[in-house]
């Protein structure tokens, strides 16, 4: 779809904003919100900033793992159409007008709305491509991570404002065509779970029944485990390892570096390998001191807290003599067990339902050593966990290939969504004859 640009254009004078058009206006921030800190208001709904959905009820997310504070009392009241800011990730887009009542934590700002401008449509234009481009240079720290958005800037940062009728057709024409963009996106994603179905049927099979399907069976005794070939016995990862220990634990605000010795995190491990991303490293000095933490080809990495709790890597040849943060490290003795087998059988449904089992912390789910080296699993012959696990690898190709498309096609609408965005809240499109024609 192509849309036609508007004739006339005005400088914004800001770099990051370039030019909008003619006939548009564009006031200060704090002319149309004022901060404001409204407390005392702890009965009332927890709410939340996301970056991908805005302002909604903390309750509707499963993968907001932080906790509120025992005392409510100090968060702030947000009324719909007031501005909701993560001071220190405006500059990724946690930024949101937010349609609901509720309180959010002390560390947001809250802009009251003084406008009778369309919501909507400033909503859509806060957290445009270019308005984050705007927050990011307004941010300041000495960390990215750390970085605070600076309140006299931000309160100078020019709002764009169409005439009301305009405002209204860019909104809708953007609720219609993100909803459109949201839907694909959903069916992408829901493809990609049944291919998780999949891809951990076939791992449980092999690692539970063998591939051999005349092989006797026994019962294993051990719940979620069902029954096993004859010939094979279990054992505690207690018995089967060399090694059971965790990376660093503490804070890296000090040990990060720009280059160095690759410093693998639980955002690292995914389908049952490590996918460094290049982003974090450490000092070979550093990681000298920290010995413990150091991978080795074979050992097994569990994400040890968070919303990845439980997930597995099988280091490689790659990543032998990186360092790692807060995961549980499983060195197998290979004269009982294979380390892939071990990142296997940890990746079946019964390996995904015993560590969930063995879970502390609720809200904040995590695994202790302690625990995880009770867990039980099968021990194939050595020559059969390699059969196994070739196996496995095989079939997986398929359906790592279909993900990887999956996941392609997810980030390429959700470049579309975010180019849309921002060129239709900017003036770089006109999309006031397609609004006009949605509503006919």
């Amino acid at each position: 779809m192509s849309f036609p640009a508007y004739e006339h254009f005005q400088d914004s004078g800001r770099l990051w904003l370039g030019e909008f058009p003619a006939h548009w206006e564009s006031k200060p921030l704090w002319t149309m919100f004022r901060r404001t800190k409204r407390t005392g208001f702890g009965d009332e709904e927890l709410l939340s900033v996301y970056r991908d959905y805005g302002v909604i009820p903390k309750s509707s997310r499963d993968d907001n793992f932080n906790k509120p504070s025992e005392d409510l009392s100090t968060y702030q009241l947000v009324e719909p159409s007031d501005l909701v800011i993560n001071k220190m990730k405006a500059w990724q887009g946690s930024v949101a007008i937010s349609e609901h009542r509720g309180i959010v934590s002390p560390a947001y700002h809250v802009y009251e709305c003084l406008h009778d401008e369309c919501s909507r449509y400033l909503h859509h234009l806060m957290r445009s491509l270019r308005y984050i481009t705007g927050y990011l240079s307004m941010s300041k720290g000495i960390r990215i991570n750390q970085w605070d958005l600076e309140p006299q800037l931000h309160s100078r940062m020019p709002v764009l404002l169409p005439p009301p009728d305009e405002q209204k057709a860019i909104s809708s024409f953007l609720d219609v065509e993100t909803s459109k963009i949201d839907g694909l996106v959903s069916e992408q994603r829901r493809l990609i779970e049944l291919l998780k179905e999949k891809r951990q049927a076939i791992i449980s099979h092999a690692v539970t029944k063998g591939l051999n399907p005349n092989a006797p069976m026994k019962p294993s005794g051990i719940q979620w485990l069902g029954n096993l070939p004859e010939h094979w016995p279990t054992e505690m990862i207690s018995r089967i390892a060399t090694k059971i220990g965790n990376g660093y634990v503490g804070p890296t605000r000090d040990i990060l570096v720009e280059s160095g010795i690759p410093y693998v995190q639980a955002t690292h491990i995914k389908n049952g390998r490590v996918n460094f991303d290049g982003e974090y490293f450490v000092t070979p000095e550093w990681s000298e001191t920290q010995s413990k933490a150091t991978l080795e080809l074979g050992d097994v990495l569990i994400v040890q807290t968070g919303a990845g709790t439980g997930d597995i890597g099988l280091v490689s040849e790659e990543e032998v003599g990186y360092s790692c943060h807060a995961l549980i490290i499983v060195r197998a003795n290979t004269e009982r067990i294979l380390g892939s087998f071990l990142a296997v059988a940890l990746q079946s449904q019964y390996g995904v339902q015993t560590l969930e089992s063995i879970q502390t912390g609720g809200m904040h789910p995590h695994l202790n050593c302690g625990n995880v080296k009770f867990v039980h699993v099968p021990i194939p012959p050595i020559e059969e966990q390699r059969v196994i696990v070739d196996y496995v690898n095989e079939k997986l190709k398929r359906f790592s290939l279909l993900q990887a498309e999956a996941e392609r096609a997810i980030e390429l609408l959700q470049e579309r969504r975010t180019a849309l965005i921002s060129a239709a809240v900017t003036g770089k499109i006109d999309v006031r004859h397609f609004a006009n024609k949605g509503a006919a």
